[in-house]
């Protein structure tokens, strides 16, 4: 078993842009640590600088990149002309496939802080809190020498390493594909070329293109496979389509999966670590109701989530998007909630989930204390307060779930010859039986029933 001194390390890095506050910084920085931690490497140092933009060579100023450098073990400045270190985006890439600036000024003092102390372990691994260019990247690994990732590259790799289903893990190849591709570089020793052209005549492709072709053809790939298994997952929502169904939304680690376990009984899974969840779980709402009342599991959100993986995600949310009602899980324990329930928000009015009619569930208030949760109340007079570990809290929200269903639930008499007798059943399934009486005509079923599905059924009978 490895321990935790076998763990690789990590600083962090992170510009404080204008228009963002102390508060939001630091829980940007937090949020990241959390990452970092999710993905398997210890944080021992954090950088941070305020500054009107990244700096266009290595995101930071000259005096904060020695001050990196000094924990990374490196030189701390960018040489012109030197060589490149070993590409790993593209080792790793080819491993795993089998295939064998000037910088913009400082708002505050350029120099390393005073007094600065490196820590004892040096770090192996630079992460950045921002979106950055294959250059940036490139440039960052001379003056440190240590591998260097941002955030959406510990996004996609946490993706990687936690889908589960063959759809999920599909998507994420695709996203890490397409984050790969630009930060292919040349090997050194020079850029030896393919030998191109009928009877070999001709430059031909360099390895570089060769490698780059390789992913565009293999993305092709998993799209097509992809397209295949969406319809195969649209047909199983079609016949869902009649269920009455809610889904969880929410930022990572809310605590959807604690609610969806409450709520259902069910052995999802539960852990205190950023996107434990990457697959839609659908499971009946426990005890069952009749009809059966489906709660989803969806995949959490995120602040700076990389527009790809939003897109390439679309179909596990597509859940949420077909969902009678959504429920937005909100971690109230934690003050930057507000701009993640924000995000959440946001993410979903991309895919038009917004006009879906919602509930929000302000989790974990078990540790507010008594005023925390007044103000609350007063802030969200609308919102339910609950946490997923109290029973009873977990028993109202499945009556609240229901109450919401039932309101729009209207009474209706069916008639069913006895020539299609096997339609009670169905009708069982579907909806709530208050009556059944036989007479010459057949058995005449009173339900209470949501008005799709009351049409259904007698579509099926007029049949």
């Amino acid at each position: 078993m490895t321990n935790d001194t076998a763990r690789p390390t990590a600083v962090l890095v992170s510009v404080q842009l204008p228009g963002v506050g102390d508060t939001d910084h630091a829980a940007d920085l937090a949020e990241l640590g959390r990452l970092v931690h999710t993905l398997g490497y210890d944080v021992v140092a954090t950088v941070s600088q305020r500054r009107t933009a990244l700096a266009a060579s290595a995101v930071l100023g000259e005096g904060k990149l020695k001050e990196l450098a000094a924990i990374t073990g490196g030189e701390g400045v960018v040489p012109s002309g030197a060589p490149e270190v070993k590409n790993k985006a593209r080792a790793r890439w080819k491993a795993e496939s089998g295939e064998g600036d000037a910088d913009a000024p400082d708002e505050e003092d350029d120099a390393a802080d005073d007094g600065f102390d490196a820590p004892p372990q040096k770090a192996t691994f630079v992460v950045v809190d921002h979106e950055i260019s294959p250059s940036q990247a490139r440039n960052l690994e001379r003056a440190t020498g240590a591998e260097v990732l941002d955030r959406t590259g510990v996004i996609v790799e946490i993706f990687h390493r936690h889908a589960k289903s063959r759809e999920a893990k599909l998507e994420v190849e695709i996203a890490r594909l397409n984050y790969v591709a630009p930060r292919l570089r040349e090997g050194g020793g020079g850029a030896d070329r393919q030998r191109g052209g009928i009877g070999g005549k001709g430059a031909g492709e360099s390895a570089l293109e060769l490698d780059k072709r390789k992913i565009r053809d293999r993305i092709a790939e998993l799209r097509q496979e992809l397209e295949r298994i969406q319809k195969e997952q649209s047909t199983r929502r079609a016949l869902r389509q009649s269920a009455r169904r809610v889904a969880l939304v929410g930022y990572t680690n809310a605590g959807k999966s604690s609610l969806m376990r409450a709520l259902t009984g069910s052995d999802v899974l539960i852990a205190d670590k950023l996107f434990a969840t990457l697959d839609t779980t659908v499971r009946a709402i426990h005890p069952e109701t009749k009809p059966r009342l489906l709660v989803s599991d969806t995949v959490g959100f995120i602040k700076k989530l990389p527009h790809d993986l939003v897109a390439s995600f679309r179909s596990t949310l597509d859940e949420a998007l077909e969902a009678g009602l959504l429920l937005y899980v909100a971690d109230a324990s934690d003050p930057t909630f507000r701009s993640q329930l924000e995000v959440t928000r946001s993410t979903l009015a991309e895919i038009g989930a917004d006009v879906v009619p919602s509930r929000l569930l302000l989790n974990k208030v078990d540790r507010l204390d008594a005023s925390a949760r007044s103000e609350l109340a007063r802030e969200y007079p609308e919102a339910i307060q609950l946490s997923a570990k109290d029973g009873a809290d977990i028993a109202a929200l499945r009556e609240t779930i229901i109450a919401f269903f039932e309101a729009s639930m209207v009474e209706a008499e069916l008639v069913v010859p006895y020539s299609k007798q096997k339609l009670v059943a169905e009708i069982y399934e579907g909806a709530q039986v208050l009556s059944e009486e036989y007479d010459e005509a057949g058995a005449r079923v009173r339900i209470k029933a949501d008005p799709t599905t009351v049409a259904r059924l007698e579509s099926l009978i007029a049949r």
